[in-house]
């Protein structure tokens, strides 16, 4: 194997910015894309911190987006197919969510692994992004799905990830009118910031809303999340399964 309240949470943000809603769906079509991927085997694995821990990880121009006033981190391992010019590779990320100067609500990247290194290369140059070249494999067996990763540089394999999950039933669940409000607020964001030259960039990104499914950890060792200058996630994790999502990315900017 290889509150308790009568009516629905809210997410909010660490900040007088008035967020965009959340909704399943990218609130605007992409006007030029930049590249086209399929993401398959996806996990989500969400850990609560408090926001100031998180906060002080942020540049400038960015506040924590938090849910019930706690701040979440994620990570998340995956397959990306269908890139073009790259064979398909495994990546893991570490991320967190945030509010842009705008209210644009957004993903903030701490860290993603990827076993391609021209796609690191690339990703480091394009998009600014903290691409780091692992070893790493996925393997799927029935509803079985092992990851794995140690990364290559620049920390000669210190940083690693071994993580086990089972998806209960690969057929995705409606989420609609369920007490778990918090869906929406941990996977639907169509947008990522990053830093270049010391001033925010940012990128769009659209797909589909996500065909998610429950899924149950089997085995969770990793020291990602530590590398990313996080204290050690406490608790089960929030844990959500994707077989295959394509998605649209467009090409970033200065924001």
């Amino acid at each position: 194997m290889c509150s308790a309240l009568n009516r629905p949470a809210e997410a909010v943000t660490e900040s007088r910015i008035e967020a965009q809603p959340i909704t399943p769906w990218a609130p605007r079509p992409l006007d030029r894309v930049a590249m086209r991927q399929t993401w398959r085997n996806l996990t989500f694995l969400h850990w609560s911190y408090e926001p100031a821990v998180v906060a002080r990880l942020l540049p400038p121009g960015l506040t924590v987006d938090t849910f019930d006033g706690v701040a979440y981190v994620g990570l998340i391992p995956f397959e990306i197919h269908n890139l073009r010019g790259i064979p398909h590779f495994p990546e893991t990320n570490v991320r967190t969510y945030v509010v842009g100067p705008d209210g644009s609500r957004a993903v903030w990247f701490f860290s993603l692994d990827a076993a391609r290194l021209l796609a690191v290369i690339g990703a480091r140059a394009a998009y600014h992004l903290p691409y780091f070249w692992a070893k790493m494999q996925v393997a799927a067996e029935n509803e079985t799905v092992c990851y794995t990763s140690r990364r290559k540089w620049p920390h000669l394999g210190r940083h690693f990830a071994d993580i086990v999950i089972r998806a209960e039933d690969r057929r995705p669940t409606s989420w609609q009118g369920t007490a778990l409000p918090h869906i929406d607020f941990l996977t639907a964001r169509y947008r990522l910031y990053a830093l270049h030259r010391g001033r925010l960039a940012c990128a769009q990104i659209e797909h589909d809303p996500w065909p998610l499914t429950h899924a149950t950890v089997i085995k969770l060792d990793q020291n990602l999340i530590e590398a990313a200058g996080l204290p050690t996630a406490q608790g089960a994790p929030l844990v959500h399964f994707s077989a295959e999502l394509n998605v649209r990315i467009g090409y970033i900017g200065l924001c």
